[in-house]
């Protein structure tokens, strides 16, 4: 397909000789795109993004714009850094850094809907889904496989664990921990995530630890502290380790298990 000749690619800007350029698109001087992206029409790439291989960027989408912040300025602008393999589709936004030095960071193979969007200096993993219109907030950390459904809002600064699965049209005020399906107007655990498990390869004994861990920790009655000890103590594993270190590393506290 190679560059439409409608497309703006400004002096300074360094793209890969395999990526292709659709009408009305603007590169501004600065940005990075990897081998094999594919950039359709009437994106805008600002100059501070980085981008690796392999990504395609729907209509309309806007990667690197300036943050949605009443204190921001041109200079405070950090990158915004994107692996492989990810699908930006139309209306995407995701703005670069401004508080951090590593900036806004996406990783790799990960889905965007329709119109979804990442506020600065979120932290993205790997193989996500956000539905269309999922929204995260500045400085939201969300780890490997979450399926974040249409029009979920994220507060910032919470996290969302691995394999987690939040439903529509759920308001995230704190941390979300591993494998958990929450929803609600305020975000409440009403399960698991079995579907997500089942589809990333966890046995039925894994599925049935993480369950009793979460009856343990939520359902028990016993102090938080004592709950994880004895998690740990009942039910040793690697799930059960990802779920006690989430908890006790969480800033904002985890959401509660709905009654």
């Amino acid at each position: 397909m190679g560059i439409h000749a409608s497309a703006i690619i400004e002096e300074g800007a360094e793209l890969h000789p395999s990526v292709s350029v659709g009408p009305y698109s603007i590169i501004e001087s600065g940005a990075v795109v990897g081998e094999g992206c594919r950039i359709e029409s009437c994106v805008r790439i600002f100059g501070a993004t980085r981008m690796g291989a392999h990504n395609r960027v729907c209509h309309g989408a806007t990667l690197g714009s300036e943050p949605q912040d009443l204190g921001f300025k041109p200079e405070l602008s950090r990158p915004l850094v994107i692996g492989d393999h990810n699908h930006f589709k139309e209306g995407v936004n995701i703005s670069c850094g401004i508080k951090s030095e590593a900036g806004t960071r996406i990783g790799s193979h990960n889905y965007w809907m329709a119109f979804s969007h990442a506020g600065h200096d979120c932290i993205v993993g790997d193989h996500n889904i956000f539905a269309n219109t999922a929204t995260l907030a500045g400085h939201v950390e969300v780890a490997d496989r979450t399926f974040l459904s249409g029009q979920v809002a994220v507060h910032q600064f919470c996290r969302i664990g691995a394999y987690a699965m939040v439903a529509g049209v759920t308001g995230v005020a704190q941390d979300v921990p591993p494998f958990a399906l929450v929803d609600g107007h305020r975000a409440r655990i009403v399960g698991l995530n079995v579907v997500g498990l089942r589809r990333g390869g966890f046995s039925q004994e894994q599925r049935t630890r993480i369950k009793a861990v979460y009856r343990l920790v939520f359902r028990s009655g016993l102090r938080p502290g004592e709950a994880l000890v004895r998690a740990e103590q009942e039910y040793p594993g690697p799930e059960t380790q990802a779920i006690v270190q989430f908890i006790q590393s969480s800033r904002r506290g985890v959401v509660s298990f709905q009654a």
